[in-house]
């Protein structure tokens, strides 16, 4: 397995249950491929660098996981989808 570590911006406008309910279904996202979540950081309502779906902020959350080389690729599919998601960015570590 390897270490992978995703970031990845929430609408700040999301209530707090929404925002919980989506890091959850994304948590669910890793391990239902047979990845093992090691940390969530919620890091918080940011200033974004630049417009997006013209909102100037976003709620960052920060995931260090472990998985197969397969499930990256195919999380990434499933987040440029994922209704709720407004960014996110996959790296190995």
């Amino acid at each position: 397995m390897n270490a992978y570590e995703m970031m990845y911006i929430i609408p700040s406008q999301s209530t707090d249950e929404d925002k919980e309910a989506l890091i959850a279904l994304v948590n669910g996202m890793i391990e239902k491929d047979g990845g093992k979540v090691e940390s969530v950081e919620r890091i918080g309502n940011k200033k974004l660098a630049y417009e997006i779906d013209k909102k100037r902020e976003g709620f960052y959350v920060l995931v260090n996981f472990s998985a197969d080389a397969k499930v990256p690729n195919a999380l990434g599919s499933l987040l440029s989808i994922t209704n709720g998601i407004m960014r996110h960015i996959i790296v190995a570590k």
